[in-house]
């Protein structure tokens, strides 16, 4: 049985991880090279199918949880679809780094959210530690955001605040099933794109990337992250999304030739040590919030 600051820890670990798998999606987007829908209705079909199948594996939990969670259920599966879509489209109608700045936002939209939504205190601390990073993200960004696409970028904004939101949710609803909550926002993305996706132009490099994608990094690292708040505060589990910001950018210099400046660099440090700052490095831990 995990203890009470161990728990925490475990909750920090998933959100980490997951953010970490998830930023690899904007290059996934980007190597494919197809269009925003069919890579959404391609990937929520093979994440349907691997949540399905875990899912199938504990049934009668999945059901009870279905019944008794039918509305927060239906709100994260609405929630996430949104992002989903938002997200990828976002990733072909503006630059990497455009993106991945305005993830640099849910720290402060998860606080916030959760301050409304759930009442849990923000410490000093991870108000340091949120300050921190975006100051870190800020530095990340300063050179590459350029002149950004209004689309792309709205687009990226209304994945994030869908994103935060779903965290506040599931924070609340600790022990409400997560992969019949996922599973039931990539069905709601393959509904409306499955009647203009087109599968069958795609060739064989595509297919490899949206595979990589749709069955390894963005189901695992949604399933990890939307796990973390049942572990951790949700302002605390927000705090980590910089992590997608900071690989975002790591992959984007390694595999499409977008190297970062000096600056950048100097970024991602501030963003890792605000993270650390405010998790890992606070000898008081639990003690510290009003909510574990």
């Amino acid at each position: 049985m995990i203890g009470r600051n161990g728990g925490r820890r475990f909750g920090w670990g998933l959100a980490a991880l997951g953010m970490l798998l998830v930023s690899t999606d904007s290059l996934w987007v980007r190597v494919s090279g197809a269009d925003a829908l069919t890579i959404a209705f391609i990937v929520s079909v093979l994440s349907l199918l691997l949540y399905g199948a875990m899912a199938l594996r504990q049934a009668p939990a999945s059901w009870a949880s279905l019944r008794a969670d039918t509305w927060p259920l239906l709100a994260v599966g609405v929630l996430g679809a949104i992002s989903q879509l938002a997200f990828i489209s976002a990733i072909t109608h503006t630059e990497v780094p455009n993106v991945v700045a305005i993830v640099a936002s849910t720290p402060v939209l998860g606080a916030a959210f959760a301050w409304v939504g759930l009442r849990e205190r923000t410490s000093p601390r991870v108000a340091v530690g949120i300050a921190l990073t975006v100051v870190g993200i800020g530095m990340v960004v300063s050179t590459s955001i350029g002149s950004p696409n209004l689309l792309g970028d709205f687009l990226a904004l209304v994945a994030v605040i869908c994103f935060a939101a779903s965290t506040v949710i599931w924070r609340r609803h600790r022990d409400m099933n997560r992969l019949m909550g996922l599973a039931l926002a990539a069905l709601l993305v393959i509904v409306p794109t499955a009647f203009v996706a087109d599968p069958g132009a795609l060739g064989a490099p595509a297919w490899l990337a949206i595979l990589a994608m749709g069955l390894v990094c963005n189901p695992l690292g949604r399933l990890s992250y939307s796990t973390a708040p049942k572990y951790a505060p949700a302002s605390e589990v927000a705090l980590f999304a910089p992590v997608e910001t900071v690989a975002g950018i790591v992959w984007a210099a390694v595999f499409l030739s977008e190297y970062p400046a000096p600056v950048t660099v100097a970024g991602a440090v501030v963003v890792i040590f605000g993270m650390l700052y405010a998790t890992v490095l606070d000898r008081k831990g639990a003690a510290a919030f009003g909510s574990d």
